[in-house]
Protein backbone atom coordinates (compact mmCIF):
# COMPACT_ATOMS: atom_id res chain seq x y z
CA UNK A 1 0.00 0.00 0.00
CA UNK A 2 0.80 3.20 -0.92
CA UNK A 3 -0.13 6.48 1.08
CA UNK A 4 0.84 10.18 1.11
CA UNK A 5 0.34 12.66 -1.45
CA UNK A 6 1.48 10.10 -4.47
CA UNK A 7 -0.51 10.64 -7.43
CA UNK A 8 -2.64 13.06 -6.52
CA UNK A 9 -2.31 14.63 -9.73
CA UNK A 10 -2.83 11.58 -11.91
CA UNK A 11 -5.76 10.33 -13.17
CA UNK A 12 -7.60 7.33 -12.81
CA UNK A 13 -6.59 5.98 -15.37
CA UNK A 14 -6.06 2.12 -16.61
CA UNK A 15 -2.43 0.90 -15.80
CA UNK A 16 -0.76 -1.61 -17.94
CA UNK A 17 -0.66 -5.13 -17.61
CA UNK A 18 3.15 -5.01 -16.97
CA UNK A 19 2.53 -2.26 -14.61
CA UNK A 20 0.01 -3.89 -12.48
CA UNK A 21 1.86 -7.30 -12.36
CA UNK A 22 5.14 -5.69 -11.16
CA UNK A 23 3.52 -3.62 -8.29
CA UNK A 24 1.64 -7.43 -7.35
CA UNK A 25 4.98 -8.81 -7.32
CA UNK A 26 5.24 -12.39 -8.91
CA UNK A 27 3.71 -12.16 -12.77
CA UNK A 28 0.61 -13.86 -12.94
CA UNK A 29 2.46 -15.95 -16.18
CA UNK A 30 4.68 -16.85 -13.24
CA UNK A 31 2.04 -18.31 -11.25
CA UNK A 32 0.90 -19.95 -14.35
CA UNK A 33 3.85 -21.64 -14.66
CA UNK A 34 4.53 -23.15 -10.86
CA UNK A 35 0.92 -24.35 -10.92
CA UNK A 36 1.47 -26.43 -14.35
CA UNK A 37 4.79 -27.96 -12.70
CA UNK A 38 2.62 -29.68 -9.70
CA UNK A 39 1.11 -32.86 -10.97
CA UNK A 40 -1.39 -33.44 -8.38
CA UNK A 41 -3.41 -30.51 -9.72
CA UNK A 42 -6.33 -31.01 -12.03
CA UNK A 43 -6.88 -26.98 -12.53
CA UNK A 44 -6.87 -23.69 -11.14
CA UNK A 45 -8.16 -20.15 -11.26
CA UNK A 46 -6.08 -17.02 -10.54
CA UNK A 47 -7.99 -14.03 -9.65
CA UNK A 48 -6.25 -10.64 -8.97
CA UNK A 49 -7.61 -7.61 -8.12
CA UNK A 50 -6.08 -3.84 -7.70
CA UNK A 51 -7.54 -1.33 -6.64
CA UNK A 52 -6.23 2.71 -6.76
CA UNK A 53 -7.79 4.93 -4.41
CA UNK A 54 -7.91 9.05 -3.81
CA UNK A 55 -9.58 9.97 -0.39
CA UNK A 56 -10.21 13.11 1.47
CA UNK A 57 -10.99 13.08 5.01
CA UNK A 58 -12.90 16.28 6.62
CA UNK A 59 -13.86 17.54 9.85
CA UNK A 60 -16.67 19.72 9.21
CA UNK A 61 -15.67 21.78 6.27
CA UNK A 62 -12.08 21.49 7.34
CA UNK A 63 -9.77 18.98 5.02
CA UNK A 64 -7.95 17.43 7.69
CA UNK A 65 -6.32 14.43 5.08
CA UNK A 66 -5.41 13.28 1.75
CA UNK A 67 -4.55 9.82 1.32
CA UNK A 68 -3.57 8.16 -2.23
CA UNK A 69 -4.05 3.91 -1.98
CA UNK A 70 -3.04 1.36 -4.26
CA UNK A 71 -3.59 -2.28 -3.39
CA UNK A 72 -2.95 -5.51 -5.58
CA UNK A 73 -4.31 -8.73 -4.20
CA UNK A 74 -3.66 -12.39 -5.58
CA UNK A 75 -6.11 -15.21 -5.08
CA UNK A 76 -5.31 -18.59 -6.13
CA UNK A 77 -7.73 -21.58 -6.26
CA UNK A 78 -6.54 -25.33 -6.77
CA UNK A 79 -8.58 -28.13 -8.13
CA UNK A 80 -7.77 -31.78 -7.01
CA UNK A 81 -9.19 -34.48 -9.04
CA UNK A 82 -9.58 -37.62 -6.65
CA UNK A 83 -11.82 -40.84 -5.78
CA UNK A 84 -14.55 -39.37 -8.22
CA UNK A 85 -14.69 -36.39 -6.67
CA UNK A 86 -13.20 -32.56 -6.69
CA UNK A 87 -11.65 -30.84 -4.24
CA UNK A 88 -10.65 -27.36 -3.96
CA UNK A 89 -8.58 -25.13 -2.09
CA UNK A 90 -7.67 -21.13 -2.03
CA UNK A 91 -4.91 -19.23 -1.36
CA UNK A 92 -3.08 -15.78 -1.62
CA UNK A 93 0.31 -14.54 -3.30
CA UNK A 94 1.79 -11.72 -2.00
CA UNK A 95 4.10 -9.50 -3.42
CA UNK A 96 6.95 -10.37 -1.17
CA UNK A 97 6.91 -14.25 -2.34
CA UNK A 98 9.31 -15.81 -4.29
CA UNK A 99 8.91 -18.66 -6.25
CA UNK A 100 10.06 -21.22 -3.74
CA UNK A 101 7.49 -20.27 -1.44
CA UNK A 102 4.70 -19.92 -4.02
CA UNK A 103 5.19 -23.16 -4.83
CA UNK A 104 5.12 -24.50 -1.65
CA UNK A 105 1.93 -22.44 -0.98
CA UNK A 106 0.50 -24.83 -4.37
CA UNK A 107 1.49 -28.47 -2.73
CA UNK A 108 -0.08 -27.30 0.85
CA UNK A 109 -3.15 -26.64 -1.18
CA UNK A 110 -3.44 -29.49 -3.16
CA UNK A 111 -3.13 -31.96 -0.11
CA UNK A 112 -5.91 -29.32 1.79
CA UNK A 113 -8.23 -30.07 -1.21
CA UNK A 114 -7.68 -33.72 -0.79
CA UNK A 115 -9.75 -33.33 2.29
CA UNK A 116 -12.70 -31.75 -0.06
CA UNK A 117 -15.25 -33.95 -1.75
CA UNK A 118 -17.58 -31.97 -4.08
CA UNK A 119 -18.96 -33.51 -7.24
CA UNK A 120 -17.18 -33.23 -10.27
CA UNK A 121 -17.77 -30.72 -12.46
CA UNK A 122 -15.41 -29.01 -15.27
CA UNK A 123 -14.34 -25.25 -14.72
CA UNK A 124 -15.53 -22.56 -17.04
CA UNK A 125 -13.89 -22.91 -20.45
CA UNK A 126 -12.51 -20.28 -22.83
CA UNK A 127 -13.02 -16.32 -23.24
CA UNK A 128 -10.55 -13.59 -23.50
CA UNK A 129 -12.12 -10.54 -22.58
CA UNK A 130 -10.95 -6.88 -21.90
CA UNK A 131 -13.40 -3.80 -21.02
CA UNK A 132 -14.05 -1.11 -18.70
CA UNK A 133 -17.24 -0.04 -17.30
CA UNK A 134 -18.92 3.08 -18.63
CA UNK A 135 -18.31 5.78 -16.16
CA UNK A 136 -18.25 9.97 -16.11
CA UNK A 137 -15.30 9.11 -13.52
CA UNK A 138 -12.84 7.55 -15.33
CA UNK A 139 -11.32 10.94 -17.32
CA UNK A 140 -11.50 12.80 -14.59
CA UNK A 141 -8.25 14.26 -12.52
CA UNK A 142 -8.81 12.84 -8.83
CA UNK A 143 -8.11 16.10 -7.18
CA UNK A 144 -10.70 18.08 -8.71
CA UNK A 145 -12.96 15.54 -8.89
CA UNK A 146 -13.06 14.50 -5.08
CA UNK A 147 -12.71 18.64 -4.45
CA UNK A 148 -16.17 19.06 -6.72
CA UNK A 149 -17.99 16.52 -5.01
CA UNK A 150 -16.96 17.76 -1.86
CA UNK A 151 -18.24 21.51 -3.05
CA UNK A 152 -21.64 19.41 -3.91
CA UNK A 153 -21.89 17.62 -0.15
CA UNK A 154 -21.12 21.26 1.17
CA UNK A 155 -23.91 23.07 -0.50
CA UNK A 156 -26.72 21.15 1.30
CA UNK A 157 -25.18 22.04 4.52
CA UNK A 158 -27.47 25.23 5.22
CA UNK A 159 -29.79 24.09 7.87
CA UNK A 160 -30.29 26.24 10.64
CA UNK A 161 -29.01 23.99 13.75
CA UNK A 162 -27.26 21.68 11.41
CA UNK A 163 -24.16 20.55 10.18
CA UNK A 164 -22.04 18.04 8.84
CA UNK A 165 -20.00 16.90 11.58
CA UNK A 166 -17.22 14.70 9.50
CA UNK A 167 -17.29 13.66 5.73
CA UNK A 168 -15.47 11.47 3.59
CA UNK A 169 -14.92 10.84 -0.09
CA UNK A 170 -13.65 8.01 -1.59
CA UNK A 171 -12.55 7.55 -5.48
CA UNK A 172 -11.97 3.93 -6.97
CA UNK A 173 -10.65 2.43 -9.67
CA UNK A 174 -10.98 -1.36 -9.79
CA UNK A 175 -9.07 -3.82 -12.27
CA UNK A 176 -9.83 -7.32 -11.78
CA UNK A 177 -8.67 -10.11 -14.00
CA UNK A 178 -9.79 -13.74 -13.92
CA UNK A 179 -7.78 -16.29 -15.11
CA UNK A 180 -7.94 -20.53 -15.31
CA UNK A 181 -6.46 -23.45 -16.63
CA UNK A 182 -9.28 -23.74 -19.37
CA UNK A 183 -8.16 -20.47 -21.31
CA UNK A 184 -10.24 -18.25 -19.41
CA UNK A 185 -8.51 -15.05 -19.61
CA UNK A 186 -10.74 -11.40 -18.61
CA UNK A 187 -10.13 -8.24 -17.18
CA UNK A 188 -12.54 -5.55 -16.34
CA UNK A 189 -11.88 -1.97 -15.08
CA UNK A 190 -14.44 -0.19 -12.75
CA UNK A 191 -14.54 3.38 -11.19
CA UNK A 192 -16.59 4.35 -8.39
CA UNK A 193 -16.94 6.79 -5.58
CA UNK A 194 -18.04 6.98 -2.16
CA UNK A 195 -19.61 9.77 0.61
CA UNK A 196 -19.64 9.00 4.04
CA UNK A 197 -20.77 11.78 5.71
CA UNK A 198 -22.43 12.37 9.52
CA UNK A 199 -25.27 14.95 9.14
CA UNK A 200 -26.07 16.80 12.57
CA UNK A 201 -28.47 18.65 14.01
CA UNK A 202 -28.17 20.42 17.89
CA UNK A 203 -30.94 22.38 19.82
CA UNK A 204 -29.23 23.52 23.05
CA UNK A 205 -27.24 20.40 24.41
CA UNK A 206 -29.08 17.53 22.91
CA UNK A 207 -27.76 16.21 19.39
CA UNK A 208 -28.96 14.03 17.00
CA UNK A 209 -26.56 12.72 14.56
CA UNK A 210 -27.32 10.48 11.60
CA UNK A 211 -24.63 8.12 9.44
CA UNK A 212 -25.18 8.47 5.32
CA UNK A 213 -23.61 6.55 3.10
CA UNK A 214 -23.80 7.29 -0.34
CA UNK A 215 -22.12 5.02 -3.67
CA UNK A 216 -22.31 6.41 -7.32
CA UNK A 217 -20.47 5.60 -10.55
CA UNK A 218 -21.43 9.03 -12.14
CA UNK A 219 -20.89 12.17 -10.67
CA UNK A 220 -24.11 14.86 -10.99
CA UNK A 221 -23.59 17.46 -8.39
CA UNK A 222 -26.98 18.66 -8.22
CA UNK A 223 -27.75 15.22 -7.18
CA UNK A 224 -25.25 14.53 -4.57
CA UNK A 225 -26.72 17.99 -2.87
CA UNK A 226 -29.95 16.68 -3.24
CA UNK A 227 -28.99 13.50 -1.69
CA UNK A 228 -27.28 14.85 1.49
CA UNK A 229 -29.98 17.89 1.80
CA UNK A 230 -32.54 15.04 2.21
CA UNK A 231 -30.38 13.86 5.19
CA UNK A 232 -30.00 17.14 6.63
CA UNK A 233 -33.36 17.59 6.65
CA UNK A 234 -34.37 13.69 8.01
CA UNK A 235 -31.71 14.45 11.03
CA UNK A 236 -33.38 17.51 11.69
CA UNK A 237 -36.87 15.91 11.67
CA UNK A 238 -35.71 12.77 13.60
CA UNK A 239 -34.67 15.72 16.41
CA UNK A 240 -39.12 16.67 16.13
CA UNK A 241 -40.07 13.02 15.55
CA UNK A 242 -42.50 11.71 18.33
CA UNK A 243 -43.99 7.99 19.09
CA UNK A 244 -47.57 7.80 17.94
CA UNK A 245 -50.22 6.11 19.59
CA UNK A 246 -50.29 2.62 18.90
CA UNK A 247 -51.54 -0.42 17.92
CA UNK A 248 -52.72 0.21 14.84
CA UNK A 249 -53.20 -0.77 10.82
CA UNK A 250 -51.12 0.78 8.34
CA UNK A 251 -50.36 1.51 4.40
CA UNK A 252 -46.85 1.59 5.22
CA UNK A 253 -44.57 2.37 1.99
CA UNK A 254 -40.61 1.26 1.59
CA UNK A 255 -38.12 2.90 -0.46
CA UNK A 256 -35.74 1.71 -3.13
CA UNK A 257 -32.93 0.87 -0.50
CA UNK A 258 -35.50 -1.49 1.75
CA UNK A 259 -36.93 -2.76 -1.63
CA UNK A 260 -33.98 -4.22 -2.46
CA UNK A 261 -33.36 -5.84 0.10
CA UNK A 262 -36.91 -7.57 0.24
CA UNK A 263 -36.04 -8.18 -3.72
CA UNK A 264 -32.61 -9.82 -3.23
CA UNK A 265 -34.48 -11.98 0.00
CA UNK A 266 -36.22 -13.40 -2.83
CA UNK A 267 -33.74 -13.48 -5.48
CA UNK A 268 -31.39 -15.69 -3.06
CA UNK A 269 -34.12 -18.19 -2.69
CA UNK A 270 -34.15 -18.87 -6.49
CA UNK A 271 -30.06 -19.51 -6.82
CA UNK A 272 -28.79 -22.72 -8.00
CA UNK A 273 -26.84 -23.55 -4.92
CA UNK A 274 -30.05 -23.25 -2.95
CA UNK A 275 -31.59 -25.22 -5.36
CA UNK A 276 -29.63 -28.06 -5.81
CA UNK A 277 -29.44 -28.50 -1.77
CA UNK A 278 -33.28 -28.52 -1.69
CA UNK A 279 -33.69 -25.28 0.23
CA UNK A 280 -35.79 -23.08 -1.78
CA UNK A 281 -38.75 -22.65 -1.05
CA UNK A 282 -40.02 -21.50 -4.37
CA UNK A 283 -39.92 -23.53 -7.18
CA UNK A 284 -40.25 -22.90 -10.95
CA UNK A 285 -43.86 -21.95 -12.19
CA UNK A 286 -44.79 -20.84 -8.51
CA UNK A 287 -47.54 -18.00 -8.18
CA UNK A 288 -45.09 -15.93 -5.39
CA UNK A 289 -48.29 -13.52 -4.88
CA UNK A 290 -50.59 -15.98 -4.49
CA UNK A 291 -53.30 -17.37 -6.86
CA UNK A 292 -55.63 -14.25 -6.54
CA UNK A 293 -53.34 -11.30 -6.54
CA UNK A 294 -54.22 -7.86 -5.62
CA UNK A 295 -51.52 -5.72 -6.00
CA UNK A 296 -48.48 -5.26 -8.58
CA UNK A 297 -47.23 -8.07 -9.72
CA UNK A 298 -43.33 -8.71 -9.67
CA UNK A 299 -41.34 -8.79 -12.40
CA UNK A 300 -37.72 -9.09 -11.19
CA UNK A 301 -34.49 -9.83 -13.57
CA UNK A 302 -31.09 -10.34 -11.93
CA UNK A 303 -28.30 -9.15 -13.89
CA UNK A 304 -24.63 -7.75 -14.69
CA UNK A 305 -24.83 -4.21 -14.73
CA UNK A 306 -27.15 -1.60 -13.67
CA UNK A 307 -25.88 2.13 -14.60
CA UNK A 308 -24.85 3.99 -11.91
CA UNK A 309 -24.20 1.20 -9.94
CA UNK A 310 -20.70 0.00 -8.53
CA UNK A 311 -21.51 -3.93 -7.97
CA UNK A 312 -21.38 -4.22 -12.17
CA UNK A 313 -19.63 -6.13 -14.12
CA UNK A 314 -18.89 -7.88 -17.15
CA UNK A 315 -18.40 -11.40 -15.49
CA UNK A 316 -18.17 -13.41 -11.89
CA UNK A 317 -15.61 -14.43 -9.75
CA UNK A 318 -15.33 -17.77 -12.18
CA UNK A 319 -15.05 -15.58 -15.35
CA UNK A 320 -18.36 -16.83 -16.33
CA UNK A 321 -20.10 -14.09 -18.96
CA UNK A 322 -23.18 -12.55 -16.75
CA UNK A 323 -26.30 -13.18 -18.56
CA UNK A 324 -29.90 -11.41 -17.63
CA UNK A 325 -32.09 -13.71 -16.45
CA UNK A 326 -35.66 -12.67 -15.69
CA UNK A 327 -36.28 -14.82 -12.36
CA UNK A 328 -39.59 -13.57 -11.39
CA UNK A 329 -42.02 -12.45 -14.18
CA UNK A 330 -45.87 -11.23 -13.67
CA UNK A 331 -45.61 -12.69 -10.10
CA UNK A 332 -44.68 -16.48 -10.85
CA UNK A 333 -41.07 -17.97 -10.36
CA UNK A 334 -39.58 -18.32 -14.11
CA UNK A 335 -36.54 -19.42 -13.56
CA UNK A 336 -33.02 -19.82 -11.37
CA UNK A 337 -29.61 -18.29 -11.47
CA UNK A 338 -26.36 -19.02 -10.10
CA UNK A 339 -23.11 -20.02 -10.41
CA UNK A 340 -21.11 -22.31 -12.80
CA UNK A 341 -20.60 -24.98 -10.26
CA UNK A 342 -24.07 -25.49 -9.29
CA UNK A 343 -25.24 -24.47 -12.81
CA UNK A 344 -23.48 -27.45 -13.96
CA UNK A 345 -25.08 -29.98 -11.16
CA UNK A 346 -28.35 -28.75 -12.30
CA UNK A 347 -28.18 -28.77 -15.99
CA UNK A 348 -29.29 -25.29 -15.77
CA UNK A 349 -28.14 -22.20 -18.66
CA UNK A 350 -24.84 -20.91 -17.43
CA UNK A 351 -25.98 -17.40 -15.56
CA UNK A 352 -22.87 -16.54 -13.57
CA UNK A 353 -23.46 -14.90 -10.24
CA UNK A 354 -25.07 -12.02 -11.38
CA UNK A 355 -24.57 -9.23 -8.84
CA UNK A 356 -27.49 -6.33 -9.72
CA UNK A 357 -31.34 -6.23 -9.41
CA UNK A 358 -33.98 -5.01 -12.02
CA UNK A 359 -37.53 -4.46 -10.51
CA UNK A 360 -39.76 -3.75 -13.47
CA UNK A 361 -42.28 -0.36 -12.26
CA UNK A 362 -45.64 -0.69 -11.49
CA UNK A 363 -48.97 1.57 -12.11
CA UNK A 364 -48.86 3.39 -8.79
CA UNK A 365 -49.00 7.28 -8.94
CA UNK A 366 -48.23 10.05 -6.53
CA UNK A 367 -52.17 11.33 -6.73
CA UNK A 368 -53.48 7.99 -5.77
CA UNK A 369 -50.64 7.28 -2.71
CA UNK A 370 -51.91 10.39 -1.27
CA UNK A 371 -55.67 9.68 -1.41
CA UNK A 372 -54.96 7.69 1.90
CA UNK A 373 -52.99 7.98 5.05
CA UNK A 374 -49.55 6.39 4.41
CA UNK A 375 -46.74 5.92 6.52
CA UNK A 376 -43.02 6.62 4.68
CA UNK A 377 -40.45 4.64 5.96
CA UNK A 378 -37.30 7.12 5.80
CA UNK A 379 -34.66 5.30 8.20
CA UNK A 380 -34.85 1.49 9.40
CA UNK A 381 -32.68 -0.74 11.89
CA UNK A 382 -32.98 -3.22 8.94
CA UNK A 383 -35.49 -4.49 6.75
CA UNK A 384 -36.29 -8.18 8.65
CA UNK A 385 -37.53 -10.75 5.86
CA UNK A 386 -37.87 -14.72 6.76
CA UNK A 387 -39.65 -16.49 3.57
CA UNK A 388 -39.85 -19.46 6.11
CA UNK A 389 -42.10 -17.88 8.73
CA UNK A 390 -43.76 -16.18 6.46
CA UNK A 391 -42.76 -12.61 7.98
CA UNK A 392 -41.57 -9.15 7.25
CA UNK A 393 -41.03 -6.08 9.82
CA UNK A 394 -38.47 -3.91 10.86
CA UNK A 395 -37.41 -1.03 13.70
CA UNK A 396 -38.43 2.09 12.58
CA UNK A 397 -36.25 4.99 13.47
CA UNK A 398 -37.92 7.67 11.35
CA UNK A 399 -40.93 7.84 9.37
CA UNK A 400 -43.01 10.17 7.99
CA UNK A 401 -46.93 9.93 8.83
CA UNK A 402 -48.53 11.45 5.26
CA UNK A 403 -52.31 12.83 5.80
CA UNK A 404 -54.44 15.65 4.33
CA UNK A 405 -51.43 16.87 2.88
CA UNK A 406 -49.69 16.97 6.03
CA UNK A 407 -46.64 14.96 7.00
CA UNK A 408 -45.77 14.13 10.96
CA UNK A 409 -42.10 12.81 11.61
CA UNK A 410 -42.59 9.37 13.99
CA UNK A 411 -40.50 7.21 15.58
CA UNK A 412 -39.88 4.60 18.13
CA UNK A 413 -41.91 2.06 16.11
CA UNK A 414 -41.92 -0.98 14.69
CA UNK A 415 -43.95 -2.75 12.46
CA UNK A 416 -44.77 -6.09 10.83
CA UNK A 417 -47.19 -8.77 8.62
CA UNK A 418 -47.08 -11.84 7.14
CA UNK A 419 -45.21 -11.36 3.90
CA UNK A 420 -47.88 -13.54 1.86
CA UNK A 421 -50.09 -10.99 2.64
CA UNK A 422 -47.68 -8.10 1.40
CA UNK A 423 -46.82 -9.42 -1.51
CA UNK A 424 -50.08 -10.18 -2.57
CA UNK A 425 -51.29 -6.99 -2.26
CA UNK A 426 -47.97 -4.40 -2.87
CA UNK A 427 -48.20 -1.71 -4.61
CA UNK A 428 -45.24 -0.25 -6.62
CA UNK A 429 -44.71 3.11 -8.20
CA UNK A 430 -44.41 4.35 -11.37
CA UNK A 431 -41.39 6.31 -11.17
CA UNK A 432 -37.96 4.50 -10.75
CA UNK A 433 -34.48 5.08 -8.55
CA UNK A 434 -30.95 3.33 -8.31
CA UNK A 435 -29.64 2.40 -5.22
CA UNK A 436 -26.82 0.45 -5.32
CA UNK A 437 -27.43 -2.70 -6.91
CA UNK A 438 -30.82 -2.15 -6.99
CA UNK A 439 -32.81 -0.47 -9.92
CA UNK A 440 -36.37 -0.16 -10.21
CA UNK A 441 -39.58 1.54 -8.74
CA UNK A 442 -38.64 4.41 -5.87
CA UNK A 443 -41.89 3.75 -3.04
CA UNK A 444 -43.60 0.18 -2.58
CA UNK A 445 -46.82 0.00 -1.12
CA UNK A 446 -47.53 -2.48 1.17
CA UNK A 447 -50.85 -2.43 2.68
CA UNK A 448 -52.22 -3.77 6.51
CA UNK A 449 -49.15 -3.37 8.81
CA UNK A 450 -49.09 -3.86 12.19
CA UNK A 451 -47.70 -0.59 13.68
CA UNK A 452 -46.48 -1.36 17.27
Amino acid sequence: MRQGLQGVGARLGRRTESESEGKAGMKIMDIQKLLGQNREISGFRIVSTKTDSYELFFVHRKLETVRATDTDTVSVTVYVNHDGKVGDSTFSVYGSMGEAEVADRIAAAAERARLVFNEPYELPEGGVLEAELPSNLRDAEPRALAAGIADAVFAADCVEGGSINATEIFLYRDTVRVVNSRGVDKTQVKYRAMIEAIPTFTEGEDSVELYEAYRFTDFDPARVTSEIAEKMQEVYLRRRAQKPATPMTARVVLRSKEIGELMSELAGDLNYANVYAQGNLHKKGEALQGDTPSGDPLTLTLCGQVRGSGNSAFFDGDGVALTDTTVIRNGSVSAYYGTHRFASYLGEPETGDLPCLRLEPGSLTADELNAEPWIECVSLSGLQVDLYNDYIGGEIRLAYHHRDGKSLPLTGITMSAKLSDVLGSLRLSDTTSVNDNYEGPDRMLLRGMAIL
